[in-house]
């Protein structure tokens, strides 16, 4: 039979969290997303959106040899 308790230095349910490490990945989370917005957009990812943007649509490859086009 499993031994179903925690393992040693593990207090509490398996795999959970207190406030206060919850706390700290929180703040750890947010310094790291800030610092990721400050960068902006690379010009190369800029300038692909730009030209996606302003691209026509191309047709879907698929049905265009079926006259039916999957109806009857």
């Amino acid at each position: 039979m499993k031994d179903t308790k925690s393992p040693p230095g593990r207090p509490g349910k398996p795999g959970g969290l207190n406030a206060e490490i919850q706390s700290r990945i929180g703040h750890q989370l947010r310094a790291m997303y800030d610092d990721v917005v400050r960068q902006g957009v690379p010009d190369r990812f800029a300038e692909l959106i730009r030209k996606l943007d302003t691209s026509e649509p191309t047709p879907q490859v698929g049905n265009a040899g079926d006259p039916n086009d999957g109806r009857e």
